[in-house]
């Protein structure tokens, strides 16, 4: 098969084994493929460049900023068992992926979907419906099913020989094994879910900031981490587990440029620290002091009572005495 050109490929790249031969499959063809990892707050690049590193591939990352929420806020397709919208998901991927071929000069876009092995967007349905929705319909090849999929440009102008690709179908990984020994991959991760969005518990989380109308990033930035307390309409609670979530909170909000949090510690008490978050202006009394109570009674050195300081975003510091309750009254404030 003559070529006229080598021909250059974006790819999805999370990092995981069927991206990762998904590239070597077009590598074998002499095509130059640039591995992309899309980073958000629901997925980390750190399995895709470790992968990366271990295979002497270099990943691009692009991190996904609000069109993206936005997006999860209110997928066209629906979420799956979670809050994963995967159809929505992959398809904006692939938009954003399209528009950069321009920028690598590069021909047509891959990925490592296998279809049938996931219920929700790798289905025959699912994957037109990620296609279509990119608005890149004609330049995706998947090259691990693509000989059981419709042939699209790279295929029928002879970019790529589709009789080199793979018919694989299903959630059998016995194939994908054998394929990476061929290629000399001895090192890959497993596979499971790096997305938060299929978490259940993470999902109640996300829910509770669509429901109450806090879906923005400064709010989804702390989901991750703590535990989580619906405190009103506008407010929520979060309270550190122990030191490792203590100085992860403190990180965040360093980093947190538009911080308007207001961070709770028991004064001269070791112990947990609080953090309230509003989309109001102003706090009430009242919900500061059910925020304090609730600080108090996962604070396990305070006997009776305690002070509790109140720092607010413009330095402002308050004192509040208040009671340890051990009624359970936070029960059943707790987001699980």
């Amino acid at each position: 098969m003559k070529r006229n050109k080598t021909h250059k490929a974006l790819a999805l790249f999370s990092g995981g084994l069927d991206s990762l031969l998904a590239v070597k499959l077009l590598e074998q063809q002499g095509v130059k493929v640039i591995p992309v990892c899309f980073e958000s707050p629901f997925f980390s690049c750190k399995k895709a460049i470790q992968t990366g590193k271990k295979n002497n591939i270099f990943v691009n990352v692009v991190r996904l900023e609000q069109d993206y929420i936005e997006m999860i806020h209110d997928p066209k397709h629906g979420y799956g068992k979670n809050m994963n919208p995967c159809i929505d998901c992959h398809a904006f991927m692939y938009k954003k992926l399209g528009d950069m071929l321009e920028k690598y000069n590069a021909d047509f876009l891959i990925s490592g979907e296998v279809l049938g092995q996931r219920p929700m967007s790798q289905h025959m349905n699912g994957l037109n419906a990620v296609a279509k929705w990119s608005g890149f319909k004609d330049l995706i090849v998947r090259p691990l099913s693509q000989k059981l999929l419709p042939d699209t440009k790279p295929i029928r102008e002879r970019w790529i020989d589709k009789n080199l690709l793979l018919d694989l179908q299903g959630r059998n990984r016995i194939p994908q094994i054998e394929l990476a020994e061929k290629f000399g991959i001895s090192e890959y991760p497993t596979p499971a879910g790096g997305c938060l969005l299929t978490d259940p518990g993470y999902s109640k989380r996300l829910f509770d900031l669509k429901k109450y109308n806090m879906f923005a990033q400064r709010f989804i930035t702390f989901l991750n981490v703590g535990r989580q307390f619906r405190l009103d309409y506008s407010t929520k609670l979060i309270i550190g587990r122990n030191q490792n979530d203590n100085e992860y909170m403190e990180k965040l909000i360093e980093k947190d440029v538009n911080n308007k949090n207001i961070v709770l510690k028991a004064k001269e008490i070791p112990g947990p620290i609080g953090i309230v978050q509003t989309h109001d202006k102003i706090v009430s009394e009242e919900t500061l002091k059910l925020a304090a109570e609730i600080l108090v009674r996962y604070t396990s050195k305070v006997n009776n009572e305690a002070d509790v300081l109140m720092q607010f975003p413009d330095g402002e510091v308050k004192e509040m005495l208040v009671k340890k309750r051990l009624d359970g009254f936070e029960r059943e404030l707790l987001i699980n």
